[in-house]
């Protein structure tokens, strides 16, 4: 029954209104919006024979708005009026009427409608839409003053957004990764929406952009905006240096020889530009700091002539300054440096080695020279024994001779020679 009455208020209709509509290609010149406060709203108008017409607001809705919005490319249909709101003295002649779209069609004259030959429907009734339009470029910026962040901290960023109605979200996207970071809910009446990204890491470090989304139309769909610029953050993560000192190997371990050379080492398994290396030196009276550029991961710290002054505990830190801030590693581990006084040359021990090899060396020669003496004594007689010999020989009347050994007897007796007391004392010494 319902299906019937529908089919006689349709038959009706078409008869009052000259037929169904069916335009023709050539007669369709496209679609436009008059008198909004945008170049994407206002009074919907067909150009069909070279003629602007407008179209009947009886049964218009969201689903045909939206067909009109992305045939103009202006987004999505955010609401639908009456163009006697627009324009109080109407538009052009109304040539459409009872227009049904699905949402889906390419362009209003593939939706259903009739034509409004008898002008059925008043000119103050005409339909009028205002579209999301093209989305303008949002800003990102960062909430601090500075872009340099370290591993740990939460980064604030700020998106400004065009103030829409049916802003539903809006999104942070890093450089290189599909799907946003972070996405954030928007209220209608924001035009700064915060992003937050909260305890970053190093390989969050780089380009970030923001965007929004309109949902509107009927059914309703997305626009989404064009990136913002896009916003670069750096982040830096100080790694605890590490530190070895060298010196010469006859050094005790821990210890350098006084007055000695020595160097000590820093390094760091990440460099950043402009960074230095400072060495702290921790005594009993104070604390000595000294710094290094570190144009290089190590750095060396050289000293030419170590001193009581050198020894205490040695620490290692890295200091860099990027971004206006500047950022400090842990310290190293302590390194124990003591100074150790050189050995002396002539310990008690090699005294007396020396001592009892000198005292050997001198018996040596005494007996040497003591020895030489008595025996040159025993080969060559002194002159008092050739004298006393002289005078033996001559009271016994002997005669010695030089071409023979031994005296020579001058008369027929025999004679024993008697010695002489000074012989006898001299052959005793």
């Amino acid at each position: 029954m319902l299906g019937f009455l529908g089919a006689i208020f349709t038959g009706l209709l078409a008869v009052l209104c000259d037929g169904v509509g069916d335009f023709d290609a050539v007669a369709y010149g496209g679609v436009r919006v008059q008198n909004g406060d945008h170049h994407c709203s206002g009074t919907v108008e067909l150009s069909l024979h070279e003629k602007w017409e407008t179209v009947c607001g009886d049964g218009w809705d969201l689903r045909a708005a939206n067909v009109v919005c992305a045939e103009l490319g202006c987004g999505v249909a955010e609401s639908i009026s009456h163009g006697a709101e627009l324009d109080p003295d109407g538009g052009g002649a109304i040539t459409l009427t009872s227009v049904h779209c699905s949402g889906h069609e390419s362009s209003l004259i593939h939706c259903n409608f009739f034509f409004n030959r008898l002008s059925i429907c008043s000119s103050q009734n005409n339909a009028a839409v205002k579209c999301s339009g093209t989305l303008m470029e949002p800003v990102l910026t960062v909430r601090s003053s500075h872009a340099v962040f370290s591993v740990g901290e939460s980064v604030h960023f700020y998106c400004r957004i065009q103030p829409r109605n049916r802003i539903s979200n809006v999104h942070l996207y890093k450089h290189g990764v599909d799907t946003p970071l972070v996405t954030q809910s928007a209220d209608p009446t924001q035009i700064r929406v915060s992003l937050v990204l909260s305890d970053v890491e190093t390989f969050q470090q780089g380009s970030y952009s923001c965007q929004y989304d309109i949902k509107g139309g009927s059914p309703p769909k997305l626009v989404r905006s064009p990136p913002s610029d896009p916003v670069n953050i750096t982040v830096v993560d100080l790694l605890t240096p590490q530190h070895w000192y060298n010196t010469s190997s006859d050094s005790p371990a821990g210890s350098v020889i006084k007055g000695e050379s020595f160097n000590i080492t820093c390094s760091t398994p990440r460099q950043y530009p402009g960074a230095s290396f400072q060495l702290r030196l921790v005594r009993s009276n104070g604390t000595v700091r000294q710094s290094l550029p570190a144009a290089s991961r190590s750095v060396t710290f050289t000293f030419a002539n170590a001193q009581s002054a050198n020894e205490g505990y040695y620490y290692c830190l890295y200091r860099v300054q990027l971004g206006g801030r500047t950022f400090v590693s842990r310290e190293s581990q302590p390194l124990p440096l003591a100074v150790k006084d050189p050995d002396p040359l002539l310990s008690p021990m090699v005294i007396s080695w020396l001592v009892s090899g000198v005292t050997f060396v001198i018996a040596v020669v005494v007996i040497f020279t003591v020895a030489k003496v008595v025996c040159n004594k025993e080969k060559k007689p002194s002159e008092l024994e050739r004298e006393t010999r002289t005078y033996v020989w001559t009271s016994r009347g002997l005669n010695p001779s030089p071409s023979t050994s031994g005296p020579q007897q001058t008369g027929s007796s025999s004679q024993i020679p008697v010695a002489h007391p000074l012989l006898v004392a001299a052959g005793n010494c």
